[in-house]
């Protein structure tokens, strides 16, 4: 009996053992798993970083408007520029809740560590803008901002081409006669997808075209997208000088002018032409803006000026709903001589407001193409911390009649297409039939 007692003695004394084992397994994993949960506050949600100072980052002084000039690049890929302040607004919190879960989520799970904390950063901000729908509005890396800025001291030069930068690539609408563009076999509708094997897939085209420009006689390789065919071209650059007037008598005493910009000296050459050529008493005149993407806006009220005697030329128009009307400055010297215009795809901007208004109030015809239609405004933002640049669409403007362009541009009352056959053979047939709407105009 005894042998027998000690034998269930010693079975239910490692049974006993057994079952605490497993509970003490048991809570054990329990409460690593459960006591962070339920005693301690939960984790919270990875917040916006501020960021001690890149050393890499140096500046020149500050311009006339207060903005530094970054000489040294910005090279900071472990410190996300999330917030200036270093906190979200709590109004935003939970609004951004699910922004800081996904951050946490790829750090967490993402195959390939670590990420690249900048690179998120700026491309929730690419986003972000992008989701706007508004083409001319963008986020600028700091490299980006810098080169979209900075002034060309000295002989800089250019390949010599018409370009449409408000695709997804460059795009060239038509090399210059004679320039480097020309002579290496640069075609309509080439698209410029690299420059010196550098990507510029994203790249706002403001920026692009900073890229192509540099000194004169120096080399730049542009990756070229034609059809189907991709190949590299190395163009040395050259001074193109595109003149801001040119003006001619043509044939039966007909008046020729072509302004190629609205810059600060604009509106005086422009006179200078006007009083030269009036003096010969021509019959009517021809008013060129193809190929002008436009420039300052007070230069573009003064030029339309020169046409148009009085009344409003264009109007501005804010997000809130608060209108500027713009009056014809009083004074021009074209108000009465019959006109026509011409205008293509790459009239934008400065050179809209002029056609736009010519066209309202009804003082002169449109021939060509379809314009650009950039009818809006935008300032450009620094970030601080050197963090890059935002450029925002902050109004609109509107011709004299009410009308947005905005990705729509001006329609002429005849329409004549160039052909790439045309380029090469010298013919202008948008020209010829400028100069026979102005014949009728005259009879």
């Amino acid at each position: 009996n005894f042998m027998e007692s000690k034998g269930i003695r010693t079975c239910l004394t490692i049974g006993i053992g057994l079952i605490i084992l497993v509970m003490v397994f048991g809570l054990g994993a329990g409460a690593g798993y459960f006591l962070p949960r339920l005693v301690t506050t939960p984790s919270p949600v990875s917040g916006p970083i501020t960021c001690p100072p890149c050393p890499e980052v140096i500046t020149s002084p500050t311009d006339e408007e207060g903005t530094p000039t970054i000489i040294a690049p910005l090279e900071c890929p472990e410190c996300p520029y999330v917030d200036a302040e270093g906190n979200t607004p709590e109004e935003y919190q939970n609004l951004f809740a699910p922004f800081w879960e996904a951050w946490d989520i790829v750090h967490d799970q993402f195959v390939d560590q670590p990420v690249d904390d900048l690179a998120l950063m700026q491309g929730a901000i690419k986003g972000m803008l992008e989701a706007l729908g508004d083409r001319h509005t963008s986020y600028m890396t700091p490299e980006e901002f810098t080169r979209a800025n900075e002034s060309l001291e000295g002989e800089y030069g250019g390949i010599g081409a018409w370009v449409d930068i408000t695709g997804d690539y460059v795009e060239i609408i038509r090399p210059m006669q004679g320039t480097p563009a020309d002579e290496a076999g640069l075609q309509a509708g080439d698209k410029i997808i690299a420059i010196d094997g550098e990507d510029m897939t994203g790249i706002i085209g403001d920026v692009v075209l900073k890229s192509i420009l540099g000194p004169a006689g120096t080399d730049v390789t542009l990756t070229v997208l034609r059809g189907e065919e991709t190949f590299d071209v190395t163009i040395t650059r050259a001074m193109i000088t595109v003149p801001t007037v040119e003006y001619e008598i043509l044939e039966d005493n007909i008046a020729y002018i072509g302004l190629y910009n609205y810059g600060t000296n604009t509106t005086s050459q422009l006179r200078s032409a006007l009083e030269e050529l009036l003096e010969q008493d021509p019959v009517g005149l021809i008013f060129d803006l193809r190929g002008n993407g436009g420039g300052f806006l007070n230069t573009a009220i003064q030029v339309v000026s020169e046409f148009i005697p009085e009344g409003v030329v264009m109007y501005e128009q804010y997000g809130d709903g608060e209108t500027f009307a713009y009056e014809a400055i009083p004074g021009g010297l074209a108000t009465e001589i019959p006109l026509v215009v011409l205008v293509d795809e790459i009239t934008a901007s400065a050179s809209e407001i002029t056609a736009g208004a010519i066209q309202d109030l009804g003082r002169a015809p449109l021939v060509g193409v379809t314009t650009f239609g950039k009818g809006s405004v935008q300032n450009w933002n620094a970030l601080q911390n050197n963090a890059g640049g935002v450029r925002v669409t902050i109004a609109r403007w509107l011709t004299p009649n009410g009308r947005q362009i905005s990705e729509i541009g001006l329609e002429p009352e005849y329409i004549v297409e160039m052909t790439p056959e045309d380029y090469d053979e010298g013919r202008d047939p948008q020209l010829d039939k400028a100069i026979e709407v102005l014949k009728g105009l005259i009879e």
